[in-house]
């Protein structure tokens, strides 16, 4: 370039530079459009949506106990407030920092251990920062979600239905001869009750405003009322409250308890608001039925990436579920107890697929646990949003889901518990009576 030249152009280079350098420090802040707080069995987890990535610092700060968030070159802008204490957390504050910054502080209520990290956009999901307290390590897994959530819809769907008395009849194909408790030995069988999604995750949202996340809990707390009255069966509920468990910590809960058979509970949504009715599906170890299968099962398994699982987290729960031979055995009692399931299901109302689906769900990934996930109806179709928001129909699918368990467990029943002996009991008393018909 002549030196002339270069001598005319430098001025405008150099404006150039100085309206880059203005632009760049005038950059629009990234927007905090949400902060949800849930505490649980499985620790505290804040979550911060983000309108793009920011650079973030977490500290925890003594006297008084604290943890404090900054982000640089970012601001609030939720309609929504800051979310009301919950756990160790007694409240969340805000306030602008240096340089366009800001801060936001947990007060707690005695000292935490904290780790972070930040979450990519995912489907609905954009950047989100991360930040988790583990349980007390004397908490039980056990233990339901503290209170200080907003109830609202949580409370209409599922208050009723965690007093609500089971309302079935005694089945035909009960014993003939009623036992005493005291004359039938043997362990109980324990049902583990899987309510789908839950806290910061809320599953899918039917077009009346319904979330899956409370539908399933509503549904999950009416069956383990209807496995209870069930002699020689006990229910546990994996999650009884509005709170994320990871999808390998619930089926980690379920061993831990000694679960014999795992029911996951769900009501998911499609694109075509025109499909409807119950499905169930149990783990694929060769590959999803078809189509659909594989994209509900790559829906569910994402869960832990809308609850903000760290990729470690996740790393984990794919490394603990290694198929084995014990595993295919599982997997084969699964699709007998699903096809009980569905047949007791399709007495109720419309099934949307006549036969056990096969998908790779995580959460059905137990390689010693009889699984399968039921999907009750679809959440999208507006008929059905109605079905699962109705607390009859709610009864419903529990007993349907219900007698399903019973059957399977009656034709093929674990050896040392009672179920077995009450089975046993059924098939002396029906040659009782065959032989006497004979003898007539």
């Amino acid at each position: 370039m002549p030196a002339r030249l270069l001598q005319r152009t430098a001025p405008f280079l150099a404006l150039i530079g100085l309206l880059g350098a203005f632009s760049s420090a005038l950059a629009a802040p990234a927007r905090v459009t949400d902060v949800r707080l849930w505490s649980g069995p499985e620790g505290t987890r804040l979550v911060v949506d983000l309108s793009a990535p920011a650079r973030y610092e977490v500290f925890a700060v003594e006297n008084p106990d604290r943890i404090v968030i900054d982000l640089e070159n970012a601001d609030l802008a939720t309609a929504k407030g800051l979310p009301a204490g919950q756990g160790p957390v007694k409240a969340v504050r805000s306030g602008p920092q240096a340089d366009h910054g800001l801060r936001l502080v947990l007060d707690l209520s005695s000292p935490q251990k904290v780790k972070s990290f930040s979450v990519g956009p995912d489907g609905a999901a954009g950047h989100r920062l991360v930040v988790e307290m583990p349980p007390p390590v004397a908490a039980s897994p056990g233990v339901p979600a503290p209170k200080g959530h907003s109830p609202s819809e949580a409370e209409v769907l599922t208050a009723s239905a965690a007093a609500a008395p089971p309302t079935h009849a005694p089945d035909a194909a009960k014993p003939v001869k009623t036992l005493a408790a005291a004359n039938v030995r043997g362990r109980d069988l324990v049902i583990a009750i899987d309510a789908g999604h839950g806290g910061q995750d809320p599953g899918a949202i039917g077009r009346g405003g319904t979330r899956e996340k409370h539908v399933t809990l509503a549904i999950a707390r009416r069956l383990a009322a209807e496995i209870d009255a069930e002699e020689g069966m006990r229910a546990v509920l994996i999650r009884d409250g509005d709170y994320f468990i990871t999808l390998g910590g619930r089926t980690r809960k379920a061993r831990e308890l000694g679960a014999d058979m795992f029911v996951s509970v769900h009501a998911d949504s499609v694109l075509n608001r025109e499909v409807s009715g119950s499905s169930v599906y149990v783990l694929s170890l060769r590959g999803a039925s078809d189509e659909a299968a594989r994209w509900l099962a790559a829906s569910e398994n994402a869960a832990d990436l809308k609850g903000g699982v760290s990729l470690d987290d996740k790393s984990d729960v794919l490394a603990s579920v290694l198929l084995d031979v014990t595993q295919k055995e599982s997997v084969s009692n699964s699709v007998e107890a699903a096809d009980s399931v569905l047949a007791s299901l399709r007495r109720i109302g419309t099934v949307h697929r006549p036969r056990v689906q096969h998908a790779g769900f995580v959460v059905l990934k137990s390689p010693d646990i009889p699984s399968m996930l039921v999907e009750t109806a679809f959440i999208s179709n507006a008929t059905d949003e109605r079905r699962l928001r109705d607390p009859d129909q709610q009864q419903l699918l529990a007993e349907a889901i219900r007698k399903g368990v019973r059957n399977y467990f009656y034709d093929k029943p674990p050896p040392g518990t009672k179920i077995a002996a009450l089975a046993a009991a059924r098939r002396d008393d029906t040659e009782v009576t065959a032989q006497q018909l004979a003898e007539r």
